[in-house]
């Protein structure tokens, strides 16, 4: 629309508020009679400048020529000057069509002009608007804005104010004392609840008095003097009910655990003086140390001197060694075995332990039952009742009574100190040390007596073992304070036992065989002290291995097999050295294997001993009846090795003997090797079986005899039908084994 009213403004005698049709003809007729022709800038297909280039028109010709109209002008022959006035022709035609068309639309195009126009100055009014709305933005932003600062402003005075009323109204509580506190604090019993909570409530308001007058605040002094006089009302009765509790201690027959549960209830009594009235709280704590201390000393000191009075009246001493001889040992007296040996002989095997027998006091028995849980841990003695059954107990009962009694005691007075006198760490254990320090110190004074006189190992053994497994449940107690005690205890202990264990292994290892009396194969009183003491030790000593008493141990082991062989010595012949050697070998192996570890450095040792000696034994018996037929087994076997068996050949008369020997008195030599073998070993079963060994030795050198007349050189041999058959000789000697 904007282009025709262009080309409309372009004739100067157009009107252009006339009809759209008078204008447009007005404009085709201006055009026609305007026979000027404008200037035509050709660019570069003007032919007449001076930069025309030869080159490039031919180049354009050449691209005007590709193309498909001019291509199909000239294959058609056209000419191109009727063409081109065909063309225009047709270009003129459009144009008039074109400008019918729009003379025809011309009143829309007006009236769409007209709507552009309106629409123009609808959105002016509209930008107006906006604009004034943008201002009125503006503005309001900065209202807003200015509501948000006040309202910071507000909320930040709203909780300054928040602030100083909770705190004012937290002064104003503080300073104010109720009438109820008052009331309570002065006429309540300090054991009510009530009375405890207002102690709690003065508690607060001393110490929020304290910080008020640090900051110099005026109001404290209102109420200091109303405080002062609770407190000092509080502490008094508060320190009276303390001291009733603690003196009630000291009556006789008390329970003082009872007072001390009662004290706990009230353990921030202690705490308040302690804060408030420090002076008091000193009084308290050493009225309650001297008395508890003095309990503790009183009741331990008569507890351990009534044990002492039901303690086995024959003890060990000095004598009492494993290498020093007994004169009342039922086994090697001099003379003839008569029925009062015997008695006694049946006595010192089957008897049960007794500390007053003086030969058990190797022998642990049922003593090592006191390391068991039940009995570690049971009821301690009571000494009276235990006089009027006339009960006796060996050393190691009564200081395990004694000392289950102090951890028992001592661990809920630790708990107790650190609870209510609210300490811990070196501060607790200086308050503990304080109280029972005399008792300990008395503890270990009579301990320190005992031990120097003591000669019983396995007492002071098992009282070290009962130190250990005490130590062990003060640990899993968290309960530091005995662990010093325990330490001082083992080093009166340790070196005790050692002493007695080293001079065990002087007395065998100075004891001379020829003043033993009389010679007797039977195991030895000394062997036998030896395997019982080795292997109560050795099971004491499962749990708490100790490197130093296994050291000691393999010393007197030593001694013990050096004094077997010194014996064996003394005896003028072979069989009845190794007879003593056996004896003496299986007792000592029978008594370690009920208590020890069968892979034991002892038990490993003593087996390997005893397999050599029976060995030899069962080869020392089968030499006088059977000696000339193992003598050839062997001699021949040696030969057959070296391939030099027919140096035997000669031997006939040698063979004879020997096979008609063995045949006619095999049975009669059989039945009385085995009498003999019983009758030499004191333990049957260890009897049959050198028996056993002794015929299953037999019937291998038999057929080995066999073996070597079997070879070429002696199948000649008429004598060979008097063998016996093998089968048949296994079978026989079957019937010779002892049952037992």
């Amino acid at each position: 629309m904007a282009e025709v009213a262009a080309a409309g403004g372009a004739g100067p005698d157009v009107n252009t508020t006339g009809n759209p049709t008078e204008m447009a003809m007005a404009y085709l007729q201006d055009e026609k009679t305007d026979g000027d022709i404008p200037d035509i800038n050709l660019g570069e297909l003007n032919l007449t400048t001076d930069e025309f280039i030869l080159d490039e028109v031919d180049i354009h010709i050449q691209a005007n020529l590709e193309d498909d109209l001019v291509k199909e002008a000239l294959k058609t022959g056209v000419d191109l000057r009727q063409y081109s006035k065909q063309v225009e022709s047709e270009l003129q035609r459009i144009e008039q069509a074109s400008i019918k068309d729009y003379i025809k639309e011309s009143q829309n195009i007006a009236l769409l002009h007209n709507q552009i126009t309106a629409c123009d100055s609808i959105l002016e009014r509209m930008e107006g608007m906006l604009s004034g709305f943008q201002c009125d933005l503006s503005s309001i932003s900065s209202e807003i804005q200015t509501l948000q600062q006040q309202s910071v402003s507000m909320n930040v005075r709203l909780k300054n104010r928040q602030a100083v009323r909770s705190h004012l109204s937290q002064l104003v509580d503080e300073l104010v004392v109720p009438g109820a506190m008052i009331s309570t604090i002065l006429d309540s019993p300090v054991t009510e609840q009530g009375f405890l909570e207002q102690l709690h409530e003065l508690n607060n308001k001393i110490n929020f008095a304290k910080e008020l007058s640090f900051r110099e605040t005026l109001a404290c002094s209102d109420i200091q003097d109303i405080v002062d006089r609770l407190k000092l009302k509080a502490v008094s009765k508060i320190r009276e009910f303390i001291l009733q509790k603690i003196y009630s201690f000291r009556k006789p027959m008390t329970n003082y655990q009872i007072p001390q549960n009662t004290l706990l209830k009230y353990r921030f009594f202690y705490q308040f003086l302690l804060a408030n009235e420090r002076t008091v709280a000193k009084e308290i704590r050493d009225e309650y140390v001297d008395t508890m201390s003095k309990i503790y000393y009183s009741y331990f000191k008569s507890y351990s001197g009534r044990l002492l009075k039901v303690q086995y009246e024959e003890v060990a001493d000095k004598d009492d060694l494993m290498g020093i001889r007994s004169c009342r040992h039922p086994l090697h007296g001099e003379g003839q075995l008569t029925e009062e040996r015997r008695h006694n002989i049946m006595l010192c095997f089957f008897s049960k332990p007794s500390l007053k027998s003086r030969n058990t006091i190797f022998t642990v028995g049922q003593r090592g039952a006191i390391l068991s849980p039940a009995e570690l841990e049971g009821p301690i003695l009571v000494p009276h009742t235990a006089q009027r059954g006339d009960s006796r107990y060996p050393y190691e009962t009564l200081f395990r009574s004694q000392h289950y009694a102090l951890l028992d005691n001592g661990c809920r007075e630790f708990l107790f100190l650190s609870d209510f006198f609210m300490v811990t760490g070196n501060s607790a254990l200086d308050l503990f040390n304080s109280i029972m320090g005399k008792t300990l110190s008395m503890f270990l004074k009579s301990m320190s007596t005992y031990v120097s006189d003591c000669y019983d190992s396995i007492a002071v053994f098992l009282c070290i073992h009962i130190i250990l497994r005490f130590r062990a449940i003060t640990v899993k107690r968290t309960i530091p304070a005995l662990d010093k005690y325990w330490e001082a205890v083992l080093e009166l202990l340790w070196p005790r036992f050692e002493l007695i264990l080293e001079m065990n292994i002087h007395s065998i290892r100075n004891t001379d065989p020829q003043k033993l009396g009389v010679l007797d194969t039977r195991p030895h009183y000394i062997t036998r002290r030896y395997a019982e003491f080795s292997s109560a030790i050795v099971s004491i000593n499962q749990m708490f291995t100790n490197e130093k008493t296994h050291t000691l141990l393999g010393q007197l082991q030593v001694e013990v097999e050096n004094f077997v062989l010194k014996m064996a010595a003394e005896f003028p012949s072979r069989r009845d050295q190794l007879i003593f050697l056996i004896n003496n070998y299986d007792m000592m192996l029978s008594v370690l294997m009920e208590r020890a570890a069968d892979d034991s450095k002892e038990v490993e040792g003593f087996q390997q001993l005893l397999l050599a000696r029976t060995q030899e034994f069962i080869e020392e018996i089968l030499s006088p009846p059977f000696g000339g037929m193992i003598a050839f087994v062997k001699e021949a076997e040696a030969l057959m090795e070296k391939g030099q068996l027919d140096r035997l050949k000669n031997d006939e008369a040698r063979i004879t003997q020997l096979i008609r020997g063995f045949s006619s008195s095999w049975k009669q030599s059989v039945e009385a090797m085995s009498q003999d073998v019983m009758r030499s070993f004191t333990n049957f079963k260890n009897g049959t079986s050198i028996i056993q060994g002794a015929l299953t030795q037999l019937i291998q050198y038999y057929h080995g005899f066999h073996k070597v007349l079997n070879q070429p050189s002696f199948r000649s041999l008429a004598v060979r039908s008097e063998l016996i058959n093998l089968h048949h000789l296994m079978v026989e000697v079957k019937k010779h084994k002892p049952n037992f």
